[in-house]
């Protein structure tokens, strides 16, 4: 697959081939839809907590006696279906994590690379630098290139200054190479790949 390469001021800088193992598969929404969960349920944080009727601080004797008052029978205060009482069935602390294969990790960002190669949604460029760390200058170029929500993935070191320039912009993340992952390829409508990114994807994968 061949690519024009771009620079961040919409110029051309000449051309890349992509690989077609990575870049030119038919994506898959199942195996998308694993990684993602996979990825999120990781994400939680697992410590929601309820106090049990053995953990309520109240007293444990009987209500009233067994017999004789017409009510129904009841023992202590602290039981779930009382103001007050214990929590039946509740939630407790817990890790929500899944497994998922390794190789099917790697086969879901081949994929998520895939489906925005696909959509004409994948761009490479040469670098990912500014000269000076101004959000404001990084909109304007964003905004000129017709990139309102983007990922940009650079090599092994992000440059500082698009880092510091972008961090307060909602829908533009920068990440390291080691970074990139299936759900924040998703969940941005561009991809934006350094060259330095895409020697070391095919790097990884072959």
């Amino acid at each position: 697959m061949e690519l024009t390469v771009k620079t961040l001021d919409g110029a051309d800088a000449g051309s890349v081939t992509l690989a077609d193992e990575i870049f030119g598969l038919e994506p898959r929404a199942d195996i998308l839809h694993r990684c993602v969960t996979w990825q999120l349920s990781r994400r939680q944080a697992g410590t929601h907590r309820t106090k049990g009727r053995s953990e309520i601080n109240r007293t444990s004797k009987k209500m009233y006696k067994q017999k004789g008052t017409g009510n129904a029978r009841h023992g202590a205060a602290s039981a779930p279906q009382f103001r007050g009482g214990g929590r039946a069935f509740g939630p407790v602390v817990r890790s929500h994590a899944i497994d998922l294969p390794k190789k099917v990790r790697a086969l879901a960002l081949k994929h998520a690379l895939s489906s925005k190669a696909k959509a004409a949604q994948l761009v490479v460029v040469d670098s990912a630098s500014l000269a000076d760390p101004k959000t404001q200058a990084l909109k304007d170029r964003l905004a000129k290139l017709g990139w309102s929500s983007v990922l940009v993935v650079d090599g092994a070191q992000v440059e500082q200054n698009i880092a510091l320039a972008a961090r307060n912009l909602p829908y533009v993340d920068v990440l390291p190479i080691q970074g990139i992952n299936v759900y924040d390829i998703l969940r941005r409508d561009t991809l934006v790949l350094t060259k330095a990114a895409v020697d070391a994807l095919e790097a990884r994968f072959k």
